[in-house]
């Protein structure tokens, strides 16, 4: 696939897709998340990719839905994507973007700049969000006369409890980096030269790992995050773990400790 609003390259373990819209600070339309959706499904499928990297292009990470393209067009009455009223939060009806992100190989966001709406809404579910030191954060729907999309209602308050995300959505203001950081938005504040270094540095930690645990942890954490149920969790956790008994991760993983190696998980790996 040819993409028109992003970039993908491989690097070494890491898959890097870059926001490309610079002049329109990277805002975001119904193409771009079906191309995002497909990059990220490709990066998947390479034996070779550990993690996912996303930044922007330009001097922004994402300035939100293009006001003009989407919200303006569809007002007018017209779809401003690929059935995008039968899509969540609207996205394209065929992207299913909180499944994607949370069955998907880990995915970092490296924010090098301002993110509003769905700029924000849209990393959430991703596993770690590094900000550049002048990265802004917006969650600013109210003050276009909408509400928060893609389970955001959710996430928000995962990662900054039900107070610090109530004042973030209803005031809509714009949030700098290191408050971001103090409030539990992001994990890293960096200056922006070693924004990606940072995030290559953690992609390439994760990829050490087997791709199917890797998976099946994420799979544990959305399930469990904020579950009340103990007994399924555990349920849920030992289901996966005996499941993990009998894979040649695990065996090579023994294996490699016992013969005081490193283990070489893409060998054995499906």
């Amino acid at each position: 696939m040819a993409y028109e609003q992003i970039i993908y390259e491989k690097r070494g373990n890491a898959a890097l897709i870059t926001l490309s819209r610079p002049d329109k600070l990277n805002a975001w339309t119904p193409h771009m998340a079906g191309e995002l959706a497909h990059a990220i499904e490709a990066a998947n499928a390479d034996r070779d990719i550990g993690a996912i990297i996303m930044t922007g292009a330009g001097r922004g990470f994402c300035a939100g839905a293009d006001v003009d393209a989407v919200f303006k067009t569809r007002v007018d009455g017209k779809d401003p994507g690929e059935n995008t009223a039968g899509g969540s939060g609207g996205m394209p009806a065929h992207v299913d973007w909180i499944e994607l992100a949370r069955a998907s190989k880990p995915l970092i966001a490296a924010v090098n700049g301002v993110a509003v709406g769905i700029g924000v809404t849209m990393v959430l579910p991703f596993d770690i969000i590094i900000a550049a030191e002048e990265a802004k954060f917006g969650l600013v729907f109210v003050k276009m006369g909408i509400v928060p999309e893609l389970a955001s209602s959710h996430f928000l308050v995962s990662r900054m409890g039900w107070g610090q995300a109530s004042e973030m959505m209803l005031t809509g203001r714009l949030y700098p980096a290191a408050e971001a950081h103090a409030k539990g938005l992001c994990e890293y504040v960096v200056p922006q030269a070693d924004l990606l270094p940072k995030a290559f540095e953690l992609a390439n930690l994760i990829a050490e790992n087997p791709s199917r645990q890797l998976r099946m942890t994420k799979a544990l954490l959305t399930q469990n995050a904020c579950t009340t149920d103990l007994k399924r969790a555990q349920k849920l956790e030992t289901d996966a773990l005996q499941e993990c008994w009998t894979t040649p991760e695990h065996h090579e993983a023994i294996d490699a400790f016992l013969n005081k190696r490193k283990p070489d998980f893409k060998k054995v790996s499906a």
